[in-house]
């Protein structure tokens, strides 16, 4: 396909289910593999920005709960404590490749306020150029919206817009965009591109997992708002990193979701 190895600035997100076991608990051999490979896109002369979930999930882990809770304020407290493992964990698996990594926590308003914006934008650039890795997650601890109704699909999406990236890479637990619901028809099959989003929207099936808060859903309105600022996008399934190979090699995989500019 030959759209991705022209990329330099390259957004990925990676969702709750990706990152954790079926326990809940963080899968640390996934997040292990997840950053040897964006630390080799470096080394390809990529930057690199990964827009992270898993707070949550980390936190339940961290003090025993026996499943996600659903109250607020008891979501917005396990993401305070997870937010921190997630982070630790990240640091020592990429500063074993030597790159440093910068945590941001953002918040809705920070792309609709013009000032606030700039500021994020500014400081995005600021450590790309130092070099380091930009680790972003909604501010759940005080963002309520986000943990009622979404998850981190539209944050990345606005990321890559704030980041002028080139691309963003949605990695999700399937393989990308069908035809029908795969969990319902085995004969399902992979949707490879998409031009218009308002021609999938009903393919778009269900909510989803227990450990995360998106779904089909939320991913094609995150290609929409990316696409139509000129930005491309893929749907991947994490639970192998190791596809993202297939990208750096010119090859395609997943959904590709077709600029509009």
């Amino acid at each position: 396909m030959g759209k991705f190895a022209d990329c330099r600035r390259v957004v990925i997100k990676v969702g709750s289910s990706t990152l954790t076991h079926d326990t809940g608990h963080l899968n640390l051999r996934r997040i292990e593999e997840l950053v040897k490979i964006l630390s080799d896109f470096k080394n390809a002369g990529k930057e690199v920005v990964l827009v992270s979930s898993g707070a949550v999930s980390a936190g339940v882990a961290k003090i025993g709960l026996p499943h996600r809770p659903h109250d607020t304020a008891e979501k917005q407290a396990t993401a305070a404590i997870g937010q921190n493992e997630l982070m630790k964990i990240y640091s020592r698996f990429f500063a074993d490749y030597g790159i440093t990594i910068g945590q941001i926590l953002m918040t809705k308003d920070v792309f609709e306020n013009p000032e606030r914006r700039q500021n994020a934008e500014n400081t995005f650039n600021a450590l790309l150029k130092f070099g380091c890795v930009p680790i972003v997650n909604e501010n759940d601890s005080i963002a309520t919206e986000e943990l009622n109704f979404g998850g981190n699909d539209k944050l990345a999406a606005y990321v890559a817009l704030v980041c002028h990236a080139d691309i963003l890479l949605n990695l999700s637990d399937v393989d990308g965009l069908f035809d029908s619901d795969p969990r319902k028809n085995p004969d399902a099959c992979i949707i490879p591109r998409v031009e218009s989003i308002d021609e999938v929207m009903a393919h778009a099936g269900g909510n989803g997992t227990e450990r995360g808060t998106g779904g089909m859903v939320t991913k094609l309105e995150a290609a929409r708002i990316v696409t139509e600022a000129g930005i491309p996008m893929f749907i991947l399934n994490g639970h192998d990193p190791e596809i993202l190979y297939t990208l750096l090699d010119g090859g395609h995989v997943g959904t590709y979701f077709v600029a509009k500019k």
